[in-house]
Order: structure tokens, then sequence, then C-alpha cells
């Protein structure tokens, strides 16, 4: 099956992680329309962009959208995100004016937006469809954390109509429950198998056969921890997405000549925070967790309800994770849980089927 039609993917660019759950979506998508056209509007570096999606895209680099200002991976500021949202609502018709004459500008076809909603009001004023895609959205995390505002009722209820613009929106395993949505449509979690490449890996960090590796990784955003008191174990190396230059038993991802995917298949265990990409991950290459709190974050209990259920997982605190005692500790209860098997990431070819179905109710393919 072959295609003309221009994909309009908008990505939050909070963190990577609606950029990684989208890319196997339209990844699925290429193969069962070879033609397509792509642009991501994101500002989401390229170079990460290009490691995730299959063939060619445009990219623009600026969106209004920003999800919730943060500190950390793990810190939200949420006067500063008030206010970022007072100002992007100011003149929020005038912002949605502006991208949907971009919109028209580009000759785009459909949008799949996760989850800017500035996006799906201004594909309905310009008479384009779109779709969206999440586990979460941002009229309940604005509310979450700046709900007590006098001004959060108006922005809310704007949100919420955005995103009921939408022709469906689809929500991943596991998701935030959404009842004040109408157009909820769930589906299989959304994750990509890496390779098994535990020799290779143990090779390229020099290391012997029966070496033990971590993963360190917050989700593009810096852990706002301190590597320098990492503790050592004995027969352990970690491989960090964060800053541990200087630490002897840290080794910074970018020296690993293997996808992200691959390295966490490849490793014993995945030190990380609450968020979709790195559980869902997690479960569908059947490695193991350990996960820092997140306090007040609304996905935490979704997450880690399900994950007990698909995988191995265990919380630990901060000043536990940098304790060799306590870490030690940790792992062997981590270790101890009941193997589970691999969760099927189902979601990529239910989402990508369902946007074929609706690409053949507008006339523009036939299936």
């Amino acid at each position: 099956m072959s295609s003309d039609i221009h994909l309009l993917v908008t990505l939050t660019p909070h963190g990577y992680g609606h950029a990684a759950m989208t890319a196997p979506v339209v990844n699925a998508l290429r193969r069962h329309l070879p033609g397509l056209r792509v642009t991501l509007q994101t500002a989401t570096p390229r170079d990460w962009l290009e490691s995730r999606y299959d063939g060619p895209f445009e990219l623009i680099p600026d969106t209004p959208d920003f999800g919730l200002k943060m500190s950390s991976a793990m810190a939200v500021q949420a006067e500063e995100s008030a206010v970022a949202y007072r100002a992007l609502h100011r003149d929020f018709d005038g912002v949605v004016t502006a991208e949907a004459a971009r919109m028209n500008a580009l000759g785009v076809d459909l949008i799949l937006a996760n989850i800017p909603y500035v996006s799906l009001a201004a594909a309905h004023l310009a008479g384009i469809p779109a779709v969206a895609l999440s586990c979460l959205n941002w009229a309940d995390m604005y509310d979450t954390y700046c709900g007590d505002r006098p001004e959060a009722p108006a922005i809310i209820k704007q949100i919420r109509q955005a995103y009921e613009r939408a022709e469906f929106f689809m929500c991943p395993a596991p998701s935030v429950p959404m009842p004040q949505l109408s157009n909820i449509r769930p589906i299989g979690p959304i994750a990509r198998r890496g390779d098994a490449c535990r020799s290779r890996l143990r090779q390229q960090l020099g290391l012997t056969e029966d070496a033990k590796v971590g993963l360190i990784a917050f989700g593009g955003m810096s852990s706002g921890l301190s590597f320098a008191d990492w503790p050592g174990l004995p027969g352990w190396t970690w491989v960090v997405t964060d800053d541990g230059a200087g630490h002897p038993d840290l080794i910074a991802r970018e020296a690993v000549d293997m996808t992200f995917t691959t390295i966490l298949r490849s490793c014993d265990v995945v030190v990380s925070k609450p968020g979709y990409g790195t559980f869902a991950e997690v479960a569908v290459n059947g490695v193991p967790l350990l996960y820092l709190p997140r306090p007040g974050w609304p996905e935490t209990p979704h997450l880690a309800g399900w994950l007990a259920e698909h995988g191995r997982c265990q919380a630990i605190e901060a000043k536990d994770l940098f304790s060799a005692e306590a870490l030690q500790a940790q792992l062997q209860k981590l270790f101890s849980i009941p193997i589970k098997p691999l969760a099927d990431p189902s979601g990529d070819e239910e989402a990508a089927q369902a946007i074929l179905a609706l690409l053949a109710k507008m006339g523009r393919i036939q299936v």
C-alpha cells in the first residue's frame, strides 16, 4: 500500500517520553504506507529523533505546547508552569489561528498529537482531521499542579475542549484514567523491543561475561542527583544518561555504540523515575526496574501497579540509592521477585490500524 499523505506529528517536548511513545506508531504506519510524508513538530533534538523514527522526516523545531516546567526530571515547577500557561492562554485564539495557518501552508492531511492540545484546536480550525495519543493529558496535569489558581477553570476548559476536538484519543496501557474526555480509545502497551546483546555490551565496556551492568536513565531530563556520591558495588558497572563524569563505575551512554533499547535489554537492572517510556520498555524487554518515588505525580500508582503485574519493579528512596548497603539490599529484593512473561507491545499496530481506518473513512486510502 502506498500513499502521498502528509502526516504532521506534534510532540510535547516534555522530556523524551512523548516522542518515544509515538515513534513505534509512526514506524508502523510507514510499514503500511511506504510513501507517507512525515513532519515532526517538537523541540526534541533531531539526532535523538533520528535514532527512533524510521525514514526521513521534516522537522519544525518550535511548538507552543510545553507540558510542565521542570527543575529536574523529578521536580515540577508549579508557579513557573502557572505563569507559562497564563501567557499561552492570554491570546489562545491567536496562537491557535497561527498554528492553523501553518498547518494549511504545510499541506497537512492528518495530525497525530502526543499531546499538544494547541495542535488539536488548530487542526479543528483548519478543518484537518486529528487524533491524539498519550497515557495522560495536560488538562489533568495542569489541574494537579496549578488548579488552585483563579484562572485555572477557564484554562482547563479550553484544554479539554481542544482534546475533545480529536477524532479519538488513544490511551496505551498503562494510562491515567481520563473520565472527563468522551473520545478515549484504550490500546495495548507501546514500547520497542531491543536486541539481546549481553555479551557485546560487556565487550564494549571492557568487562567480563559475568559482570553486572545497570542502566541509569531519567528520560531526557537531568535527574538532579549528584552521581559523584554513587556507591561502589563489587562486580557492577553502570551506564548513565546523566552526568556521571569522573566516577570509576559510571560510563556515559554516549560511549556505548548500541541503541538505547538494546542497552536496556542487555542490562541486569534499570534505575529511573516513574514515566511511561521506561516502565513500558522494561516490561516488554524483561528487565527489572528500581525507581525513585515521584510524590504527587498522577501516573505513579497506575504505572507501578501495571508493572507489578507485568514485570519486576521496586521503589527505592534517593538516600538508599546512594548507600552501598541499602542499594545492594534493594537489588536482592528486586531480583527475588518472580519473573513474568514479557508484556506484548501491541499498541503501535493497534494505533496504526485505527489511523488507517480513519484515512479509509476519509477516502484517502483503500484497506
